[in-house]
């Protein structure tokens, strides 16, 4: 059987339908289709009888050309979301050498077109995934291409397809105008006004412009959602980065749920009490336009001890030295990569002592700041700067998340291992290996390893596992923040961070995985169900 490489010859056959002896799968005899959308088409063969022998032609031209085959296939593994069907078309189209971005499009279309819920944590795992693609083994970005499209396969089932609101038919409303439309329909929840007004500046506005638009309504109140509304906002501009703006249209329009329905932390009483750190923030970004006139012609210099203001337990001390930053020349990139260095600070120092969940509370800091941080090298409006004081505040109120604080390792505690692959995999088998992960990365970018090489098993160690939606995010933004990071003792505490945050969510069932080792077997002509 196609699905799981195991034998037909045991079937049964009533009435031209072939029965799988295992698992009951049904097929049409003469062409091999199956009534079971699960158990994946059979191949069929051309038969004659040519006085009275029969002749069987064991290689006959394919039905369809391979790469639009695969594609078929790949729509149908979304549709109806079968894992083995998308993991064999991965694989397929891969090997006909179509490039990862034809996928990846297809997916994207398909998640923005089939959930009227709009973007969804399917669709932000495809986007890292795709972000990931370059820093990986080349067998790894066939699985984390097959991983983001089940995701969106699983997100999408039983969801209802959205129904397009159409643009405005005037085209000359100035930006000023359609962004001001904009961000009063996002105030009130109105999600059908949102979206003629965004599609308008699809069809009229450059695309910088129109994903400040986006940043600047995802700013207008504080770390929405937990800071998944501006992560999926960045996440769906960078997807787009890859497989054009041209898709704008069909694609950006899904992010507006995530605007109009998200939560807004000024809400929150953790946000107004016993510190009003809400009002804070919101009177810094009241000063913010004449602080960055101020520095408009100023480089900035980050003073000694910057991050460590970031993470201190008064937030009027951190809000301040933010103003001061802006004054003296920070830009908008500048001030959300400090943010962004204290938040990975939260998660590599975070104590195991703490409740499991609360991993995930430093992590929605993390991940947001990493966005702000992206989005700020895309756009350098005011959104940059009101995101960065957001998730400055966010940071602060995770402090308690390291008290004590975990100390970063700096390599000193253990010997730098010999085979990082080895050591590293090994550490992620076992359950609770936390500081060991971290003590092993430490010590290995202490004495020269290679960052790339530490990437790859990273992300070999991800991807076997059923990595859920936080560590696949987790990774990715470690790398970016990584990469953005300059100075080498910084930047490797976003890889000793991710690796404790790895290590304390696996060993994983890694069902996922044995579903993509089968498609690939089966896939080489392998026979994956036989005797000893």
């Amino acid at each position: 059987m196609p699905a799981h490489g195991l034998p037909l010859a045991d079937g049964t056959v009533d009435d031209g339908i072939l029965t799988c002896y295992w698992h009951h799968a049904r097929f049409e005899l003469s062409c091999g289709d199956t009534f079971d959308p699960w158990a994946d088409d059979v191949q069929s063969f051309p038969v004659e009888e040519r006085d009275g022998e029969v002749y069987v032609d064991p290689h006959p031209d394919p039905d369809l050309p391979p790469v639009e085959h695969w594609s078929n296939r790949l729509q149908t593994g979304l549709e109806e979301s079968l894992r083995l069907v998308l993991a064999k078309s991965v694989i397929g189209l891969d090997d006909e050498g179509v490039e990862y971005t034809d996928p990846l499009e297809t997916g994207l279309r398909f998640g923005a077109r089939y959930r009227d819920d709009g973007w969804s944590s399917g669709l932000t795992i495809l986007s890292a995934m795709a972000n990931l693609h370059d820093e990986l083994r080349p067998e790894d970005r066939r699985r984390a291409l097959y991983t983001g499209l089940y995701r969106v396969a699983e997100d999408s089932q039983g969801e209802p397809p959205k129904f397009d609101q159409p643009s405005f038919s005037a085209r000359d409303l100035s930006r000023d105008r359609l962004e001001s439309w904009f961000r009063e329909t996002i105030e009130v929840r109105d999600r059908d006004g949102a979206e003629r007004c965004l599609r308008t500046a699809i069809a009229t506005l450059d695309p910088e412009e129109v994903a400040d638009i986006l940043y600047l309504a995802a700013t207008d109140h504080l770390y929405m959602a937990s800071g998944h509304t501006f992560d999926f906002i960045n996440k769906a501009c960078e997807a787009l980065d890859r497989v054009g703006w041209d898709r704008a249209d069909e694609i950006l329009p899904s992010v507006i749920p995530r605007l109009t329905e998200a939560s807004r932390s000024e809400e929150q009483s953790s946000w107004r009490q016993p510190v009003d750190i809400a009002d804070l923030t919101f009177d810094a970004y009241d000063e913010l336009p004449d602080l960055a006139a101020e520095g408009a012609d100023s480089e900035w210099d980050g003073p000694d001890g910057f991050t460590d203001t970031l993470l201190s337990d008064d937030p009027e001390e951190i809000v301040t030295a933010m103003k001061a930053a802006v004054e003296n020349g920070a830009t908008p990139a500048e001030l959300a990569g400090e943010v962004a260095q204290a938040a990975g600070r939260r998660v590599a120092r975070f104590g195991t002592s703490n409740e499991f969940n609360d991993w995930d509370t430093v992590h929605h800091t993390y991940s947001y700041a990493n966005a702000v941080h992206k989005a700020a090298l895309r756009t350098s409006s005011m959104a940059g700067y009101r995101g960065a004081f957001a998730g400055a505040m966010s940071v602060y109120l995770d402090r308690f998340l390291n008290t004590p604080p975990t100390p970063i390792p700096d390599g000193t505690e253990v010997e730098a291992p010999e085979d990082l692959r080895e050591e590293l995999l090994g550490v992620f088998d076992e359950e609770g290996e936390v500081d060991r992960a971290g003590e092993l990365v430490a010590a290995y970018l202490r004495d020269g390893g290679d960052p790339a090489e530490l990437k790859q098993v990273l992300g070999e160690g991800l991807l076997r596992e059923d990595a859920d939606f936080h560590t696949l995010q987790n990774v990715e933004a470690a790398f970016e923040q990584f990469d953005l990071t300059g100075d080498s003792e910084r930047a490797r505490t976003h890889m000793i961070a991710t690796a404790r945050y790895v290590s304390a969510h696996v060993p994983t069932r890694r069902s996922a995985e044995q579903t993509f080792t089968i498609a690939d077997r089966l896939h080489r002509g392998e026979k994956v169900h036989e005797a000893d």
